[in-house]
């Protein structure tokens, strides 16, 4: 081959190898554009992230306030304690020191429940992280200790505490089924919690922190802070003082009359919807939801004498279980069977209906045949003839059984449409529960029906409706959050009184709450409701379920299906399995009141529900509604709503100061107690030598006070203060703060806090008297 031919052959492959390299290198410029310019985002945001660190800056939670602005959730700040593995490891290699064994053993030594072994564990297994969280929740004096203990041995790139925002319930139990609570990351878990958890949360922040290789920070100016934003805060209709009320009546009959599947109570304004009080009688401490109240924690103890292993997964199973229940909202979530306070309801359709006259009568022999059944009326003897006021008042089943036969199936399906038992009442808590009618309803069903029994709604759905009758006669929609607002007052919402329909006419609603008032203040079967000043209207009921009883733990049994057509019975609770002969049939009862107040002018509603009581007279009169007094008699006057009392009540209210001298003192004090009065006991004698007021003397019973000298006489004064334009509350409670005993004149609502002040007293002010005197109060009412 020629020069020639070899030079251009050369010349080729030059050529070709020059295009090829030209070729790659436009292609990694055309990449190098497309990461400059298309990619750069994505392939920045790998690069900080493998030299930056995020942390999470948690937004402060909303706040929830009662209706006059006492906090009921809130944020305190703790801190979450952290270790860096890679830091740890780097020290221990570049100091030749065992910094993993000194930081678990501090740690373990600092921080209850933080063991050893987990410790070191994080520190040397798992080398490559910067951040393993060792403990949360750290209280404020527990963390000033460890920052002690990071400066002493020089951890400070070794341990960390972080400061974060945990949910705190200033009054630990109180609403606790109303408030819910949250999870470790602040995530709403129940009630309101729970659903308002979108507006209470706010939107984290975060710091991102640049580290160099070896996991150490680097300057600030490589580092930037994006702010949290709080979340909006809950305003509710709650009261925590009528909450307290409502509460602790629940437990006064729980205990009382040994309740096994609990209790649930509820207040609510007749006219707006708004609950004031909701309460059941399994109250758990929000700052400490997974310990377990003390009656489930007892029924747990149980089922362990019966053989179960703590450690198995039947007895984690049943622990479960037991907090769900304990968390459940009773009063919205369960349905029960009303019994007669649903007569309410059926008297309102009859009357509307006018299917009934107030001056007939029905002849109640104890029992009503209706095709081919007879039911029988709780009176089994017989009521004998009742005029209609005299059945409602008396509740009797034959009179309802009549009435149920006048309004017929269609009307009162209507009925119950109408006044809102078909549907959620809609109120603004998470797990509402609904009715249960029959699918298919017939004239038997509607006889037993008519009386309240065979069929179930739930509290909130039955005070709904019997607060539609208190107001007039409009279902309302009941709710729980007045508004919604932020930090700086910004209202985003706010609620209004949402009317869904009127249910009966203003003259019926009037009609029956006479005649229920009546029945409390004289001979019904609701005259435990009464309250003295206070126009109550209330009707009780009692109601009974027969269910199939573990034999083991007493809990509900609960039929299940096996194979093609072999039913067994499974224990709710301890899941103990067994044929139906096994689990014994129980009958229980279910004892409710339901009031509203005062029934001229009515304001508020309370409903107490008792599921399951077992000691005791079970009767809704007996069991529910002595404790609905109390609610109504604490309440009301503390809601402003004055009392009006007759002379008759008047006149029962004083009480005539017995003679105790020459008495043993122990035997005086029964006395006085049994009498309802307070005591005081000067001196260390057996015997009463004198006492203040004197025998004779005339006292207010709610407030009085005997003072007994048992081997000395009276020596001790107090100043008498100056009660003059005082309100009738104010007054006495500064006189009962002394020991002195008032008496009122002037005034026929001088319980209510309102209207009326103080114009005379008998005692002047700044007079020196021995305690247990008497001293008299005129009243006059503001303006008159």
């Amino acid at each position: 081959m020629d020069d020639r031919a070899m030079k251009s052959k050369a010349l080729k492959r030059s050529a070709f190898l020059g295009f090829a390299v030209l070729a790659v290198f436009v292609v990694l410029l055309f990449r190098i554009l497309i990461i400059q310019t298309f990619s750069f985002e994505k392939y920045q945001t790998k690069v900080i992230n493998q030299i930056t660190t995020a942390s999470s800056v948690p937004a402060n939670r909303g706040k929830i306030y009662d209706r006059n602005g006492n906090v009921l959730a809130t944020n305190i700040t703790t801190y979450r304690l952290f270790i860096s593995p890679s830091s740890i490891a780097s020290a221990e290699e570049e100091e030749n020191k065992p910094y993993s064994d000194l930081i678990a053993k501090g740690l373990a030594s600092l921080v209850e429940g933080v063991e050893y072994d987990f410790v070191y564990k994080q520190a040397t297994e798992y080398t490559k992280y910067l951040d393993r969280t060792i403990a949360r929740k750290v209280q404020e004096n527990k963390a000033d200790e460890i920052r002690e203990f990071i400066g002493e041995y020089e951890l400070e790139d070794m341990i960390y505490l972080e400061a974060q925002s945990t949910r705190y319930y200033p009054a630990d139990a109180l609403a606790s089924h109303i408030l819910g609570f949250t999870d470790s990351d602040g995530v709403g878990l129940y009630g309101l919690e729970l659903q308002h958890d979108e507006y209470l949360r706010g939107v984290d922040g975060y710091y991102i922190k640049a580290r160099d290789s070896y996991g150490n920070e680097m300057p600030f100016e490589y580092s930037s802070y994006i702010d949290a934003i709080d979340g909006y805060n809950l305003t509710t209709t709650i009261d925590s003082t009528v909450q307290s009320f409502l509460e602790e009546e629940l437990a006064a009959t729980v205990e009382k009359h040994n309740v096994t599947n609990r209790a649930c109570g509820i207040v609510m304004d007749v006219n707006t919807g708004a609950i004031l009080a909701m309460a059941v009688s399994s109250p758990f401490d929000l700052n400490d939801p997974w310990q377990l109240d003390e009656t489930s924690q007892s029924r747990l103890e149980k089922l362990v004498e019966e053989g179960f292993d703590e450690k198995s997964d039947e007895y984690n199973d049943l622990s479960r279980e037991l907090l769900t229940t304990m968390w459940s909202n009773k009063a919205v979530t369960e349905s029960y069977i009303p019994g007669s306070t649903f007569k309410i309801i059926t008297s309102s359709m009859a009357l509307e209906e006018k299917v009934v006259s107030l001056t007939e009568s029905v002849n109640c022999p104890g029992h009503k045949t209706l095709f081919g059944h007879t039911i029988h009326c709780h009176e089994t003897k017989g009521h004998g003839d009742l005029s209609f006021p005299q059945g409602l008042q008396q509740s009797c089943n034959v009179w309802f059984m009549t009435l149920g036969e006048r309004i017929g199936v269609e009307r009162y399906q209507d009925y119950v449409e109408i006044f809102g038992y078909n549907d959620k009442t809609g109120i603004d808590l998470p797990g509402e529960g609904n009715s249960i009618f029959a699918s298919q309803m017939t004239e038997l069903d509607l006889a037993i029906y008519a009386f309240g029994q065979n069929f179930t709604v739930t509290p909130i759905q039955q005070i709904t409706a019997v607060s539609s009758v208190a107001n007039g006669g409009v279902l309302l929609s009941p709710y729980l959050v007045e508004k919604i607002s932020d930090n700086a007052g910004n209202v985003i919402y706010a609620h209004e009184t949402e009317q869904k329909r009127e249910t009966i006419s203003e003259d019926t609603c009037k009609v029956i709450s006479q005649i229920l008032e009546e029945g409390v203040s004289g001979d019904g079967g609701a005259k435990n409701a009464y309250v003295a000043g206070y126009r109550v209207a209330a009707k009780t009921g009692t109601s009974e379920k027969k269910e199939r009883e573990c034999p083991k733990c007493g809990s509900t049994g609960v039929p299940k299906t096996v194979g093609e057509d072999e039913i067994v019975y499974v224990c709710s609770i301890c899941k103990f399995t067994a044929d139906v002969d096994d689990f014994p049939v129980s009958e229980k009862y279910i004892c409710s009141t339901v009031a509203y107040a005062p029934a001229d002018d009515p304001q508020i509603a309370v409903l107490i529900m008792v599921d399951e009581p077992t000691r005791g007279s079970l009767y809704g009169s007996t069991v529910a509604a002595p404790y609905v007094r109390n609610v109504l008699k604490n309440s009301l006057p503390y809601l402003g709503v004055e009392a009006r009392y007759t002379e008759e009540e008047l006149a029962k209210m004083r009480i005539k100061v017995a003679s105790y001298k020459n008495r043993s003192v122990e035997g005086a004090i029964s006395s006085i107690t049994n009498a309802g009065l307070r005591y005081k006991v000067v001196g260390q004698g057996e015997y009463v030598t004198s006492q203040l007021p004197e025998a004779g003397t005339y006292i207010e019973e709610a407030s009085g006070t005997i003072v007994l000298y048992a081997g000395s006489s009276p020596s001790e004064t107090v100043t008498v203060p100056d009660l003059r334009g005082m309100v009738a509350a104010t007054a006495n409670q500064a006189l009962i703060n002394l020991n002195l005993n008032v008496r009122i004149e002037g005034a026929d609502s001088y319980l209510s806090g309102t209207g009326y002040k103080v114009v005379t007293q008998s005692v002047a002010p700044g007079e020196k008297v021995a305690p247990g005197t008497v001293v008299t109060l005129t009243f006059k009412k503001s303006g008159s």
